[in-house]
């Protein structure tokens, strides 16, 4: 196992040496630039050299490239050409808020779907498990931005719940943290617990056809004890992989729903700095939403080893 974790370790650097390679080219490509938003109706020939001097702009590509994965490598991912910020720091104030959003979304989502999932396995081809699949499709189906827009219209007209505006953090004031979150969590949940619902309903279903299910049946075992500890405890790595991979994308910023509930995470933060072409809070958040998002994949091997000890790594 150490062994396989080190050799995953070690495969991360080339990888998000190319994810950075990658996202420095596109962005190249993107139309405008920062400096032209930066100096507006006052830009001149002089001060766009000035500040592409300042911030290294007026270097080849190569050396541009190199000068910033040099400093990553060391820790550093430079300043902000807007605010001049540390960006690093900014991204792990942002991170913290995004990875709230994301665990309370990830319960929400397991809470729904693996209970319903199984559910939808015992009660296969009957009515109760039509309409799961039907709630599944749903989930699966609808965008998030509009079970956002149609859950704050339909609390505001109906109940005349509004939720608090602003951002306040969960242990500055947990109460109101909850209020602000509560909302972006469902939605984000619900939307993922469609596809949680159907790969815990085909999971569940296939080790219920195995031979070693009927035989534990045979010898009178209860049946909470068969779907429980048998059955769901054999379905669970395509499950859990599936949660996994939602988590991971969902650290990386969930962009709209922060947008629409004014989350300051890290999916605003990376969007914001999209719209005003800043580069290098670019290139920081693309790169450390990487990182997480390979990390995330790696955590998931590994706990497929506690899962099912079958599995072993060298």
């Amino acid at each position: 196992m150490k062994s396989y974790v080190i050799r995953r370790l070690l495969a991360l650097i080339p990888v998000l040496i190319g994810i950075s390679l990658c996202i420095f080219l596109i962005l190249q490509l993107i139309p405008g630039d920062v400096i032209s938003g930066l100096l507006g109706i006052e830009e001149n020939p002089e001060l766009r050299a000035q500040l592409e001097k300042k911030f290294g702009l007026d270097q080849p590509l190569y050396k541009q490239y190199w000068d910033w994965i040099s400093k990553v490598l060391k820790g550093d991912f430079g300043r902000s050409f807007r605010t001049d910020k540390e960006i690093f720091p900014e991204i792990m104030s942002r991170f913290k808020i995004t990875a709230q959003l994301t665990f309370m979304a990830a319960f929400i989502s397991c809470l729904i779907g693996i209970p319903l999932g199984i559910l939808s396995a015992l009660k296969r081809n009957t009515w109760i498990d039509g309409i799961i699949r039907v709630i599944a499709l749903l989930g699966v189906s609808v965008p998030g931005f509009a079970s956002a827009t149609l859950l704050i219209l339909f609390l505001s007209l109906v109940f005349q719940y509004y939720s608090p505006v602003g951002y306040v953090g969960l242990f500055e004031n947990p109460s109101i943290n909850m209020q602000i979150m509560i909302l972006p969590s469902i939605i984000l949940g619900t939307s993922m617990s469609g596809s949680v619902m159907r790969m815990t309903r085909s999971s569940v279903l296939e080790i219920l056809r195995q031979d070693f299910i009927k035989a534990i049946r045979a010898k009178g075992a209860p049946e909470k004890v068969t779907i429980f500890k048998h059955a769901l405890k054999n379905g669970l790595i395509p499950i859990i992989t599936l949660v996994g991979m939602q988590i991971g994308s969902l650290l990386g910023g969930a962009v709209v729903t922060e947008q629409i509930f004014s989350i300051p995470g890290l999916g605003l933060m990376t969007l914001t700095a999209i719209n005003q072409r800043d580069y290098p809070v670019i290139q920081g958040c693309v790169l450390f939403i990487a990182f997480i998002y390979v990390m995330i994949n790696l955590l998931v091997d590994i706990l497929y080893t506690y899962v099912d000890p079958r599995i072993t790594y060298k």
